[in-house]
């Protein structure tokens, strides 16, 4: 508990003015008449006003000497945080050479007569090469893949699948070459074999090979209603993917998986066959940043005395772990100078300066009197008359950034070829710039830390100031003589959940970008001796299959949407629980609590069956069903495809 702050003067207006009125009672006796109607009462109540408002700004002093007392310990407001968001360029007509979009083009929302357009910039350059299908194999779950060329060649139909489809069947589909981070469409023609399956959720999952492993993929589009139907399936491949040899055959591998099918739905009863297969490249999907690039802008002329500060011409900078690339004239040339968190340690020969970047001011370090006497220089001062420039950074960030999915829709920098742009999911990681009241409240937890991790609350502090995008940290201790000396720290990215508050597990996953920014942060920082792991928690998946029963005047479809709604919210590692705060690590998941959800929902007469599944949110594989599901103690739940069966009552 903080130590109360005192007033210097807690006299308010109306103690002002009924002092004023005994002081006339006093010196003025024959002033009788005190009610507000009098116009010397007026005046009283004019003064005691004015006075109040000079009280006011005196008892302001000790907020403002606590400011300046946290100043004086290095304590600065953090610059706001640019969102992201995955941008995906649609190209006109599959190309016959590579398209490139290059890093730093801009993309930006559609202005309007109220807001302005949000722009992000791409942070790397994407290349859309041309592909196409050159392999085909089948394999089966427990087989080796058989080659499919030849009947694709002759246009002969084939199976997919075996004779009887069984889970971890795969349709192998090899590409000319990788395509990563490419959305690549492929065209089949097939017929009405593969049945027994909901068209609209048929159990298959496309993955990429990485060379390493196979990575699940986004599907943007399936007309096939699962391989039944002429058609096309629009495929987002990986980043990562790469040509590998799979049955002596070098390619950009692809396959559809055939999947297990949650209880109650239906699987295969028969392999869906295909005449023919085609593919091609229909664009391509890359991360942009709600950040402007400056480039080369003047900074000024060194004076050549220590201590300078320079302010950038806009603000505030974006801290996206990139140093700022300030140059000083020198011999004919420029130098880089280094960016550092602070001037201790420096020398008179360090080429170093520091940058308050919720201020934009740059500062050069400072001449410190000795108690001999003397004076040390703590960095390097640029020769008078030297030119500064800076040659790129970024300003922007914020939460305006986290725009909707598909309002990302202009593409700013021509490129030939591209036919539009679209974000297909909702930007992320935006936050506000820290306000002073923040600061007041996290100066005291600054200066306990003392800018070293010791405690796991140290870790937890210094991994929020390396990243103010994380939801939540868990800092996990070594709890054996094995892990002496190891530190986990678990982190949870601020995620948008969608119309049905559903969140998508990759955006539960902090960025490489992240990750690497809170490691060096903590690097600096930590005992010697620690041995310190950053990554994100493991999360269990749930799936909740129950039948409810709806009241009289409900509506089915209603109550299941918001049945859905309740068990995505509730289960939600950020917004779930019991409190609303985010499931509590190692909570267990208990059917009891599914009634006790469901149960509350006022279209709900009964509920009448309720069964957990446990899922892999990666690979989608689910277990068992039980009544509990029992999680690490550093665990957190995930929402994994609920389904809710409504009957009506009576």
């Amino acid at each position: 508990m903080s130590l109360p702050i005192p007033n210097l003067d807690d006299r308010r207006f109306q103690d002002l003015v009924d002092d004023a009125k005994r002081m006339v009672q006093q010196r003025c006796a024959e002033w009788t008449d005190h009610n507000v109607s009098d116009p010397g009462v007026t005046l009283i109540e004019t003064f005691a006003f004015m006075t109040d408002e000079l009280l006011y700004r005196l008892n302001r002093v000790p907020d403002r000497m606590y400011v300046t007392f946290l100043d004086l310990l290095g304590v600065t407001l953090h610059p706001p945080t640019p969102a992201r968001v995955d941008v995906t360029a649609w190209l006109s007509a599959p190309p016959e050479e590579t398209v490139a979009l290059p890093a730093g083009a801009e993309v930006a929302t559609l202005r309007t007569e109220r807001d302005n357009a949000v722009v992000f910039g791409t942070t790397r350059d994407l290349a859309m090469p041309p592909r196409e299908l050159r392999h085909v194999f089948v394999q089966a779950a427990d087989g080796e893949p058989v080659s499919r060329d030849s009947e694709l060649s002759l246009g002969t139909e084939f199976p997919c699948f075996a004779e009887q489809p069984a889970y971890d069947d795969a349709l192998l589909l090899g590409l000319d070459d990788a395509a990563p981070s490419c959305a690549v469409a492929f065209r089949f023609s097939c017929q009405v074999q593969g049945v027994g399956v909901d068209p609209t959720a048929p159990p298959l999952a496309w993955e990429a090979w990485d060379g390493a492993a196979w990575i699940g993929c986004e599907v943007d589009r399936d007309d096939t209603g699962g391989l039944n139907r002429e058609g096309d399936v629009i495929v987002h491949l990986p980043r990562t993917h790469t040509a590998s040899l799979i049955a002596n055959q070098r390619a950009g591998w692809v396959r559809c998986r055939a999947v297990p099918a949650i209880e109650g739905y239906p699987f295969y009863s028969s392999s869906p066959t295909i005449s023919s297969a085609v593919a091609f490249t229909v664009g391509g999907t890359v991360e942009a940043v709600h950040a402007e690039v400056i480039e080369d802008e003047v900074l000024g002329m060194s004076e050549g005395v220590p201590g300078q500060v320079f302010r950038l011409a806009h603000g505030p900078v974006v801290s996206d772990g990139r140093e700022l690339g300030l140059e000083v004239a020198a011999g004919g040339g420029w130098e880089r100078w280094r960016e550092v968190d602070s001037f201790a340690g420096c020398d008179a020969d360090d080429s170093v300066f520091r940058v308050d970047r919720a201020t934009g001011d740059v500062q050069f370090g400072p001449a410190v009197r000795e108690p001999e006497g003397g004076l040390r220089m703590y960095g390097a001062v640029p020769a008078k008359g030297a030119p500064l420039r800076v040659r790129s950074y970024r300003v922007g960030g914020g939460p305006t950034g986290n725009v909707s999915a598909g309002l990302v829709r202009v593409l700013r920098t021509t490129v030939p070829g591209i036919d539009r742009v679209e974000n297909r999911r909702a930007a992320i990681g935006g936050v506000a710039a820290e306000t002073v009241e923040e600061a007041k409240l996290r100066g005291p937890l600054a200066l306990r830390t003392r800018d070293r991790a010791v405690t796991a609350e140290d870790y937890d502090q210094l991994a929020r100031s390396a990243a103010p995008q994380v939801a939540r940290v868990r800092t996990v201790p070594a709890s054996s003589a094995e892990e002496a000396g190891g530190v986990r720290v678990l982190l949870v990215p601020a995620a948008p959940a969608d119309a049905d508050g559903r969140l998508r597990f990759e955006d539960l996953v902090p960025t490489p970008e992240t990750l690497q920014a809170v490691t060096d942060f903590i690097e600096e920082r930590r005992t010697v001796g620690a041995r310190v792991v950053v990554e994100p928690p493991f999360y269990q998946g749930v799936t909740v299959v129950a039948t409810l029963v709806a009241r009289l005047r409900a509506v089915p479809e209603e109550l299941q949407r918001e049945a859905l709604l309740a068990l995505n919210r509730y289960y939600s590692p950020l917004a779930g629980g019991p409190d609303g705060t985010g499931w509590p690590f190692g909570r267990p998941v208990q059917a009891g609590e599914v009634y006790a959800v469901l149960q509350r929902l006022a279209g709900t007469e009964l509920v009448e069956d309720v069964a957990l599944f446990g899922a892999d949110p990666i690979t989608g594989k689910r277990g068992q069903a039980t009544q509990r599901i029992d999680l690490d103690r550093n665990a957190l739940t995930f929402s994994f495809d609920h389904r809710i069966r409504v009957v009506s009552g009576g």
